[in-house]
């Protein structure tokens, strides 16, 4: 069992923002991201600070794969 983070990129997607603006802004560190890519494990702070930044809830950028 894994988790996809695809819902986030799709987020940032919609709201315009981008992986070199989150890198730029230190919103989240080249490694972090590469993480959410990969769907690797990543801290609740890293989904708290994507969910406060796309105005949504962890529900809307990860999902359970199988």
């Amino acid at each position: 069992m894994a988790i996809s983070y695809q819902g986030a990129f799709e987020e940032m997607k919609k709201a315009g923002i981008t992986t070199y603006r989150i890198r730029k802004e230190n919103i989240l560190s080249q490694s972090t991201l590469q993480k959410l890519r990969e769907g690797k494990p990543v801290t609740t702070e890293t989904i708290e600070k994507l969910c406060l930044l796309l105005d949504c809830t962890p529900n809307d950028i990860m999902k359970i794969t199988r």
